[in-house]
Order: structure tokens, then sequence, then C-alpha cells
């Protein structure tokens, strides 16, 4: 019997990512591939990179040069590169880059294991030429879902011959496809967490942005994709679900229903086993009052806000193409917070934007110093190629852009140690992440994986992964919390994320 072929997936950048390397996982373990968590026990290291900016462009091309470096030392006899880099830059990528044995696009997906078999049998798979993928649905959002079918969507299809049922033999703990576009998934980790595609692309056009051009434009799932594959997940023991896309706040435009998001959220907080339903990149110009409610109302569904404010002084966003300015953007985190107190919020920030003025910046403090975020992120400018942005005049120079970065990170780091502070004396309800020597450590409902911190548990009697449990904040340290699990504090299942 011949030896098996065993695939590795590097995964870089967001949390799409990660779920289009899952769906990869599904699609190559059903075609007969093992799979391997370490690259140097591979046949085939594949990087899922990340394309967006020039430091995640840099990680990306790192790992595949560490992937590289095992060949001739051991199991790895090639290293392919997936994902949004190799899909933005393509045969340009290849040309540039040729320790990497093949750059596959979003279109070699559905035959991701033919593409490797060639690779790996020393045959050449051409690299794309690199093309906006905006071009490739209908300009309107209404008749985009009958021409999904002829077009690659990482996340959500279509899957390679899908069958009308899982076959007998289909491996356990693989997620079958159940529909036209629902992928084939495995799960990369036991983690009790996991993400699930809500959409993919995105129809704004924020000048400082590359992605809808490599990723296209917005196109939701559908609902009963969502809920099977949430059903799945909680099967194999997820106890948390976040939905993720370039955009949750358009969800269901494409659908007819822009507010189906609204109705989505509580069919999926019914699932049996989940604890915990989260939803990240939320537009701020794009939240509508009903959802809102529902995310500050319904049980399970946690009251958190991943909201895209990227500044706040109304000249950049402006030039930004964006909308808003400090005051609406208070007012809209005061009406979140007068419906649930406790609600989390989170941001990004880009400063040094070309024609941003020390008045603009102050700005832009005016609001942090008024919002109490509880995570932030900040990046200093740099023109990406292809952007709007990249062709403005008035730059700054690279050191005043380094200063203005180091000056708000700064009062950044500040604001949330205060903010998390803020939070000593309130119950929280921690899922349980990890347990070893140095600790318990689990997340909040005001904490998204990995970006905003985590808890630390002074005692981990009677807990495991997976377990929710509540407690009450004693400490901090910076933006994490210390907490004291209450008696009788693992959370039954109605209570939990609320």
């Amino acid at each position: 019997m011949p030896e098996r072929r065993t695939v590795a997936l590097v995964t870089l950048g967001c949390a799409r990512n990660e779920v289009d390397s899952e769906e990869l996982a599904g699609r190559l373990e059903a075609d007969g591939w093992d799979l391997v968590k370490d690259a140097a026990d591979a046949d085939v290291a594949v990087v899922n990179t990340c394309g967006f900016v020039e430091a995640a462009k840099k990680d990306s091309v790192d790992a595949l040069l560490e992937a590289n470096d095992l060949k001739g030392h051991g199991r790895t006899q090639a290293v392919v590169a997936v994902g949004c880099m190799a899909e933005r830059y393509g045969k340009d990528l290849a040309e540039a880059l040729p320790e990497a044995d093949g750059v596959l696009g979003f279109d070699d997906y559905a035959d991701i294991s033919d593409r490797l078999q060639t690779i790996l049998s020393g045959g050449v798979h051409a690299a794309h030429t690199p093309r906006d993928r905006r071009k490739l649905l209908p300009i309107s959002p209404a008749q985009r879902q009958e021409s999904a079918a002829s077009v690659a969507l990482p996340g959500h299809g279509p899957a390679a011959e899908a069958p009308e049922a899982a076959p007998a033999d289909l491996p356990e703990g693989l997620a079958p496809a159940s529909g036209p576009r629902a992928p084939l998934r495995r799960r990369l980790d036991g983690a009790p967490v996991a993400s699930v595609k809500l959409a993919s692309g995105c129809d704004r056009r924020c000048s400082f942005c590359a992605i809808p051009s490599f990723r296209g434009s917005f196109i939701s799932r559908r609902p009963s994709d969502v809920l099977n594959e949430t059903r799945w997940l909680a099967e194999q023991g997820v106890k948390e679900i976040m939905l993720v896309s370039e955009n949750n706040t358009s969800y269901g435009k494409d659908l007819g229903d822009i507010r189906l998001l609204e109705s989505l959220l509580p069919e999926l907080a019914e699932v049996d086993g989940l604890e915990r339903v989260r939803v990240s990149y939320l537009q701020p110009a794009e939240m509508r009052p009903g959802l809102i409610d529902v995310l500050t109302s319904t049980p399970k569904v946690v009251p958190y806000f991943d909201l895209s404010f990227q500044h706040s002084a109304p000249d950049v966003l402006r030039a930004m193409r964006r909308f808003g300015d400090t005051d609406r953007f208070l007012e809209l985190l005061d009406t979140i917070r007068g419906k649930a107190p406790e609600a989390g919020v989170r941001s990004n920030f880009i400063v040094g934007f070309p024609g941003e003025t020390e008045a603009d910046l102050a700005e832009l403090e005016r609001f942090l110093n008024g919002a109490r975020l509880d995570a932030i992120g900040v990046f200093g400018y740099s023109d990406e190629e292809g952007t709007e942005a990249a062709t403005y005049e008035n730059k700054l120079d690279e050191d005043v852009v380094a200063e203005r970065l180091a000056r708000v990170s700064r009062l950044a780091e500040e604001l949330v140690s205060q903010r998390a502070e803020e939070r000593v004396g309130e119950t929280v309800h921690v899922l349980v992440e990890s347990i070893d020597d140095e600790g318990v450590y689990g997340r909040g409902a005001h904490q998204a994986p990995e970006t905003d911190g985590q808890v630390l548990l002074t005692s981990g009697e009677g807990l495991s992964v997976g377990r929710m449990v509540e407690a009450k904040v004693v400490g901090t340290e910076g933006v994490d919390l210390v907490a004291e699990p209450l008696d009788g504090s693992l959370a039954c299942s109605e209570e939990a994320g609320r």
C-alpha cells in the first residue's frame, strides 16, 4: 500500500484566513491527504499568506522562506503559497520568490489536491495573472447570488463534487458539504472557539484599502449554510463562534434583506451546545438601531462591538472615503452603553494619513479619551499599491508618521489599561481556553480571541478547557483582567455570555 501524502497548513493573517485554511484542510483530507501540524513532517507545506499591509506581507514571505529551509533536511519536498498575498500578486510573487514551488490563487482552491499533487510530482502549475475580483460579480448586489456559483469564494464554496449526503467513509471530524456553496471543513485545532464566515468581499471603497480588489465584491452566505456549519462546530465541542467577514453589517443586502443578521443571530444562539455568539467587523456608518438591540439583548449573543472607526477627524475620514466624526462616534458608543453598560468595544486607527494635521491628531486623541475602548489597534499609514491614497499628495514624512504612531500608541496603552481597571468589581463570564503551569486563562464577553486581552483566573479547581465560569474581577495586568471564580461558578448555558 503506497504511503499516504502529508500536508501542513501554516496560516497567517486574520480569522477569515483561518476559516479558509480549514476549508482547504477539509478538501485535502476528503481527497486522502494526511494533515500534520508541523511543516517539517509534511510532504507539502502550504502557507496561507496575508496581503493586507507591508508588515503582514513580510511575515508571509518569511514563513515561506522558513518552510523552504526545511527542504532537503527532512520530509518536506515542496512549499506552496495560497491566500491573499498569493491571490493579489500571482505570477509576480512566483517570479520574485522562486523558493515557493507553487503560487495558487482562489480559483485553484476547488482543485487544491490536484494542484499539490502536480507540484509534489515535480510538475509546474503556472501562477495566475492578478485581476480585479470586483469585476467577477454583477455591480448590483441583488444579482450576485445567481452568479456566485461560477466564482471562487474562499470559505463558502463551491464544494468540489459535493455529494447530496455525506459518504459513509467520510473521515471522522470532517464537516460534510451540505449545500451548493457549503464547504468541507476540518478543524485544525481543538480550541473551544471557532470563526464562521458570514460573507466574503467588500463594497466599500476606503482609499487606503486594497482588500476589495483581491477579495472581490461583497456576497453573503445563505443563513442555512451558516447555521449548518455552526451546528457542526458545536457538535465538535466548540462553545463560542465568531462571525467574520470584511463587513458584517452589510450581511443580507444581496439576499434582499439588509436586516438578515438581526434574525440570524437569535437562531445561532439557540444551537445546542453553543454558549456564546460573537460578531466582528462592524462598520460604524452602517450600525442600525435594530442590530444594536439584538447585540445587546439576545441571550448568548455577547454585547461586543468591533467597530472600524479608523480615525475621528472629519477631514481625514473624508479623505479615507469614510463617514462620521468624533461626536457622532461618541453618540454611537453612548447608545450602545445605554443598552449594555458592560459592552465590549474595540477598534483600529490609522495615524499619519496624507494631509493629517496636528489638529486632526488632537481630534483623534479627543475621541480616544472619551471613547473608553477596551482594545485599540494603532497603525502608521503607509502606501498600499493600487489604492487611491497612494496617489494622494501631502504625504507626511516617515519620521512624522513614526512619531505620531508612537504618541497615539502610548495613549492607547494607557487608556485600555484604565478601561480594564474600570472593570474591577464586575462579574464576568469567562470561557476557559488554556490551563497550564502558569495558570488558567480565558476570555470574557468583551474580549475577542487573540486581539483583546484575556482573563487570568485565580483558581482552576474543577475547571477544564471549554467550560464557562462566572468570576469577579479583582485586578488587572495592563489590558488583561485577574478574576476570582465565584462559588458555584460554572455558568449555565442560559446565562453564558451575558
